[in-house]
């Protein structure tokens, strides 16, 4: 059975900085794309980031608008684990933070997962 475990969330002033992992278990996802959603009290969760990694195509990120020139996304194929750097954080980016595979960055763009984390809360005070 496949599991997503994150790691890393937390509270955190405006302005500061944390850092989110995730290591799935049970199985490598080399060749599929990993990310991060969030979903905020009473809204919609949305997509966040993405990675894809493979030998040919190198390396291929994508990030919501919001949280361009902020996050970080990148991964760890040796330790098939996922990272997000979160810098200048702000209070709107107070949210639960899930970790998701898919099998394309495209495919994940537009909502949708294969697999789902649990959650970490992120809360970021004014």
């Amino acid at each position: 059975q496949v599991q997503l475990t994150e790691s890393g969330g937390g509270l955190v002033q405006a302005g500061g900085s944390l850092r989110l992992s995730c290591a799935p278990f049970g199985r490598t996802f080399s060749n599929y794309a990993m990310g991060w959603f969030r979903q905020a009290p009473g809204k919609e969760r949305e997509f966040v980031a993405g990675i894809t990694w493979d030998a040919w195509n190198g390396i291929n990120t994508a990030y919501a608008d919001s949280v361009k020139d902020r996050f970080i996304i990148d991964r760890d194929n040796a330790k098939n684990t996922v990272y997000l750097q979160m810098y200048s954080l702000k209070p709107e980016d107070t949210a639960v933070y899930f970790c998701s595979v898919e099998r394309t960055l495209a495919s994940m763009r537009r909502g949708h997962a294969e697999y789902w984390g649990q959650g970490t809360q992120v809360t970021v005070s004014s």
